[in-house]
């Protein structure tokens, strides 16, 4: 396509090539006497499009090259974390549950795609305003990496890539569309270039993208060799055997310990980091007598112990699933802080992740605490930690809220107070403290569910870390409290499985459950949010009975 200008003239052999050239692309026929060559619209769209998957690309190759974290396009997602607002950021959880990061991934592709359809657009006539435009958003990847907690020099390539692979394929394709581009030099007509280099513009950039990742996923090897070992190693303590009796799984209720893969998982890693047991250290410092530096092998020749643990979070809504119960493996981390030394005055031990994004201040009280069992975990149920929950090493703490406790890649402890130093969630208005609050919760019935009249089994769990549950009630409508069947105990630590019995005649009912702790302490009534240490109130279940 072209559009007239009336005051300049042109040859008219000129005219005819840029007229063919319109007429081929679009087929427009004019008669005007001297057009401006511009690219067509379809085609445009696509060489932004394919400009910025170049750029995207190119970044992410180089990325698991030197450093996963400084894909430009997770940069620029991590960034986004950090900054959001707390109702943002609470109203993702909510609504999207574990599904959050690939909803957040996936908007941002959709804004990118728009952005690279306008880069396309911007530059039928010339390539300027496309090139503008790509190091706008080079300047962004820039400033996301270099902004990273966990950023060095070397992060800076995968953007710098990404921003000059971008603009080169935008010149280049947009060269081969303008009408009255010349013939190559290889004298292959211009559409048949524009087809073939935009096809291996597209190749190019799905093989990179799939290459970075692949490059920034290296883990399974390290994995399996942990694994190995930590199979052929003899535990100091072991986990005692789970009872027959310790959960209803036939009624509706979970199994006692999660697969590893049902685990839930919560955290601000978009990708998750990629260290490999060999290259894992630990630094101990701070307001310490001495400073510790551990590597895995270090850990591994400790004494390991198997702890079965509960883990909950502490955005776990009334009734939520945001809960999960595995054997983790690793060493006492109360002994290694006992070793290091604490010095008087300190309150606060800061934990930091591999990746920078994730900060976790641990009341020092609660890790001294002889019988706590706070753990730096290599392994659940048998095997490596897997890597979405913290391989290499993670912190495990009982009867904290991970927000406060529960670090994954973690790789730095810093022994100081709360008043210098405030982590990631404390920075956004959580609480300080985070232990773990007296909840129950109703499986079955489903909620909405239909179940036949007459005698209706009520099953779930409860949960009241690190003392452990003593009774379970529940209530059919407005009746009286009826005390509910304990499954058998395993331990403080870890969830306790219920079930109970109520005749409900044909209708609708409402039952409603609450758990009393080993300590007598009956979990309260009332309703309060996730903010700031966790929600609280009993849980209700509508369900028909037909």
């Amino acid at each position: 396509m072209w559009r007239a200008q009336p005051i300049v003239t042109a040859s008219s052999d000129t005219a005819g090539r840029w007229r063919a050239a319109a007429e081929e692309d679009e087929g427009v026929s004019t008669t005007t006497v001297h057009p401006t060559p511009l690219v067509p619209r379809r085609t445009a769209a696509s060489i932004g499009v394919l400009a910025v998957a170049a750029a995207l690309a190119a970044g992410h190759l180089v990325a698991g090259l030197v450093s996963p974290a400084s894909s430009p396009f997770l940069a620029v997602g991590n960034g986004a974390i950090a900054l959001a607002p707390q109702w943002l950021v609470e109203f993702a959880k909510s609504t999207f549950g574990v599904a959050d990061k690939p909803v957040l991934l996936g908007g941002m592709a959709l804004v990118l795609l728009a952005a690279a359809v306008g880069v396309g657009l911007a530059s039928r006539e010339r390539p300027q305003p496309g090139t503008r435009a790509l190091t706008g958003l080079g300047l962004l990847g820039f400033a996301a990496v270099a902004l990273s907690p966990a950023f060095t020099p070397v992060d800076l390539l995968a953007p710098a890539a990404a921003a000059g692979v971008g603009i080169v394929v935008l010149r280049r394709l947009h060269a081969l569309a303008l009408p009255g581009a010349p013939r190559t030099g290889s004298g292959m007509d211009r559409r048949t270039m524009l087809t073939g280099t935009s096809a291996l513009v597209g190749f190019g950039a799905l093989a990179a993208g799939g290459l970075g990742q692949l490059l920034g996923g290296r883990l399974t090897g390290s994995r399996e060799e942990v694994t190995a070992r930590l199979r052929g190693l003899a535990l100091a303590e072991r986990a005692p055997a789970v009872p027959a009796g310790a959960a209803f799984p036939e009624l509706g209720t979970p199994t006692f310990l999660t697969a590893n893969a049902d685990f839930y998982r919560i955290d601000t890693a978009l990708r998750i980091p990629t260290q490999t047991a060999a290259d894992w250290s630990l630094r101990i410092h701070g307001m310490v007598d001495r400073e510790l530096v551990l590597t895995f092998d270090d850990l591994l020749a400790r004494p390991l112990l198997e702890r079965t643990v509960t883990m909950i979070c502490v955005s776990n809504e009334v009734g939520d699933d945001y809960i999960s119960t595995t054997n983790f493996i690793g060493v006492d981390l109360r002994e290694i802080l006992l070793e290091a030394g604490i010095a008087p005055g300190a309150d606060q031990v800061l934990s930091t992740s591999s990746d920078g994004l994730w900060t976790a201040g641990t009341p020092v009280d609660v890790l001294l605490e002889p019988d706590r069992g706070a753990l730096l975990a290599v392994g659940m149920n048998g095997e490596a930690l897997p890597p979405e929950h913290g391989f290499p090493v993670r912190m495990v703490v009982p009867g904290l809220y991970g927000y406060v406790s529960a670090t994954k890649w973690v790789t730095d402890l810093e022994v100081t107070t709360f008043d210098r130093e405030q982590a990631y969630w404390l920075q956004r208005g959580w609480g300080r403290f985070g232990p773990v609050k007296t909840q129950s919760r109703i499986d079955v019935p489903r909620a909405a569910g239909s179940t036949p009249a007459g005698r209706v089994t009520v099953a779930g769990i409860a949960w009241s870390q690190p003392i452990g549950i003593s009774r379970v009630e529940v209530r059919l409508d407005d009746g009286p409290w009826t005390t509910a069947e304990l499954a058998t105990e395993v331990g403080g630590d870890t969830w306790r499985m219920w079930r109970a019995e109520v005749d409900a005649a044909a209708g609708s009912h409402v039952v409603t459950v609450r758990a009393t702790d080993a300590n007598g302490v009956t979990q309260t009534e009332e309703r309060a949010p996730v903010i700031p240490d966790g929600a609280t109130g009993y849980h209700s279940v509508v369900f028909s009975a037909v």
